[in-house]
């Protein structure tokens, strides 16, 4: 695999950045293919030890970093996009080969990348803020925005290119650093974009500002949690992770930004256009293999259509090529390792046990030559007769689960009684049900559909969701605040010193 060497990973790497790649003193870990349980590279973790290095040095190019002007921070980031160009096809190889999405998703991760720069560009002119109105005569007031430091970036395997970047692009223009903890099911990416992206940077004695610690949770995820020289934690994962980074993160007043679980539901009313929510449906719940935060995982269908709209996905589920995410004719990979399969296989028993109806698929599939050791499954359609429990946690896992409801008000009622609160999509074309759908009253996800489906969300708008999904705000729209601190300054210009509110203190 000769493109794994245009990207900088060897047959043994260390996991430690620091503007220079450092010795780890952790253990050798073998990162593995899904689609085949092949051994890629092996790759040795980082410590506390090497993080207190790498986390220093961090520090030590932001308070360089934050005097050099925007623009030219743009510029930086400029030619990143660029490199990530040049590499877009390696990237997005290595991304399917550790990763076991299908290439297409491979190359759009790494181009969702590469948005994301090309927008950071632009932001780097644009770091508004505001004049404001004194009370007070002879006075100015003025809100200025300003670095916040070292940004520390927690991601998990299923973007392991693309969620790093839209949190590093932005903060860099924003004149922040970066320390990057990567899932280790994913590391060799996280290796592959440092390789790719830092040496931008090295140029000009600024490579340490894209920090990079590969190690385990229990030690470099937590230092990084607690480290107040840390001030904003982006991490991205599961519920229970969030609610942990949380309360280590919030214990000590820093800021987090967390993008975690989803249980996103396509809602299709009997006024729909089938073969449009179908083919939403079908991406939805089987891209990636159902391992994306904004899968489909609930289909809450109107009673008129419900039989209708079964018929065409079982039908359409039989022709899904399933194989090599390599290979450009699969459309879907294997799930990332034995454990997501067993979790899928636990969570079609609660299903059934609970009254649900398996319609197509659930099963282990093994296929055939190198592709034997890989963890694939048949994505599943199971009818349930209500919304219970099972329907109402994540499985990461093309799991599709149908329900169905009698109209618009008890569509919307269960589509909102999960804790999560992520992204969500309808299909009508009635205007009245579109615009309630959008509305205070409608879906209560930070993302929000009419006629298209709950994934691929664009770079340009601020990604992320609501209650359990944990209220972080990522990549595009005004996101870029959550990386720097707000300053508001007041100037006298006069010879009087007039008080607030008409207050008189003394003479």
């Amino acid at each position: 695999m000769e493109f794994l060497d245009r990207v900088g990973i060897k047959p043994s790497n260390s996991g430690v950045y620091c503007g220079r790649w450092i010795e780890a003193g952790g253990d050798e870990i073998a990162s593995h293919s899904p689609a085949t349980g092949g051994e890629i590279a092996k790759l040795r973790l980082g410590t506390v030890a090497e993080y207190e290095t790498t986390v220093a040095a961090a520090h030590a190019a932001f308070l360089r970093w934050r005097e050099v002007p925007a623009p030219r921070r743009g510029d930086y980031v400029r030619r990143m996009g660029e490199r990530l160009r040049e590499r877009k096809e390696e990237l997005g190889r290595l991304v399917s080969l550790e990763a076991g999405k299908i290439i297409e998703e491979g190359r759009g991760e790494v181009q969702e990348a590469i948005d994301i720069a090309d927008f950071a560009v632009g932001l780097s002119r644009q770091l508004y803020g505001l004049t404001i109105a004194s009370e007070r005569p002879q006075h100015a007031m003025r809100e200025t925005w300003h670095p916040l430091g070292v940004v520390g970036v927690i991601s998990a395997f299923n973007f392991p290119a693309a969620v790093w970047a839209w949190n590093a692009m932005i903060a860099l223009v924003c004149g922040d650093a970066v320390l990057w903890k990567p899932s280790p099911k994913a590391a060799l990416t996280a290796l592959a974009m440092t390789n790719v992206c830092a040496p931008v940077l090295e140029e000009d004695g600024f490579g340490a500002l894209l920090g990079l610690c590969c190690g385990e949770g229990s030690d470099v995820g937590a230092a990084l949690t607690h480290d107040r020289r840390v001030p904003l934690v982006s991490a991205t994962g599961s519920t229970r992770m969030g609610k942990l980074v949380g309360e280590v993160v919030g214990a000590r007043l820093g800021r987090t930004i967390l993008e975690l679980g989803g249980n996103n539901a396509i809602i299709v009313l009997d006024d729909a256009d089938l073969d449009m929510a179908l083919r939403a449906i079908l991406f939805g719940a089987v891209g990636t293999a159902g391992q994306r935060c904004t899968s489909t995982r609930r289909l809450i269908v109107q009673s008129g259509v419900r039989a209708e709209l079964e018929r065409r996905l079982v039908d359409a589920y039989a022709t899904i090529a399933i194989g090599d995410p390599l290979d450009e004719d699969t459309l879907m990979g294997p799930l990332i390792d034995a454990g997501a399969v067993a979790d899928m296989q636990t969570a079609i028993e609660r299903a059934t046990a609970a009254g649900g109806e398996v319609l197509r698929g659930g099963g282990r599939l093994t296929l055939e030559g190198d592709l034997a050791g890989g963890h694939y499954v048949d994505p599943c359609i199971i009818r349930m007769p209500q919304q219970l429990d099972i329907v109402c946690e994540e499985t990461f896992a093309p799991i599709l689960y149908i329900l169905e409801v009698s109209g618009f008000d008890a569509a919307m009622a269960m589509h909102n009684a999960v804790p999560q609160g992520l992204s969500s999509a309808i299909f009508t074309s009635n205007i009245s049900h579109a615009e309630r759908f959008l509305s205070a009253i409608g879906s209560d996800c930070g993302i929000a559909n009419v006629n298209l489906g709950t994934s691929g969300a664009e770079i340009g708008g601020a990604f992320g969701g609501e209650k359990e999904t944990g209220g972080g705000r990522e990549s595009g729209s005004d996101s870029w605040k959550a990386y720097m601190r707000r300053m508001t300054s007041t100037i006298n210009w006069g010879n009087e010193l007039p008080l607030a509110q008409g207050i008189k203190f003394g003479d």
